[in-house]
């Protein structure tokens, strides 16, 4: 995780073992860096609240057995189909 903060893997690795998800998860098991773009495509691409809720969505999908991968690239197929549907809409100004 190049990109990321040393205070924020710290950050995932207390906030995991505090949510019973193990102490044995480091923050190279966590997909922080998918996650944190997940969030940013989120926040442009449709409106900057959703960025946090999609990536808890993203995380209830992973908690019944998808992988993270396979809901990311969902997240993203959303994500586009959304902004083309949005593209076609009249203008609402």
């Amino acid at each position: 995780m190049p990109d990321a903060p040393e205070d924020l893997e710290a950050w995932v690795r207390a906030l995991a073992e505090s949510l019973g998800l193990g102490d044995g998860l480091g923050a190279d098991q966590h997909p922080v860096g998918l996650l944190l773009d997940l969030t940013r495509d989120a926040a442009h691409g449709v409106v900057r609240p959703a960025g946090p809720l999609t990536t808890y969505l993203v995380g209830l999908a992973v908690a019944q057995g998808m992988t993270v991968e396979d809901a990311a690239a969902r997240t993203r197929a959303t994500i586009a189909a959304w902004q083309m549907t949005r593209r076609d809409l009249p203008d609402q100004g």
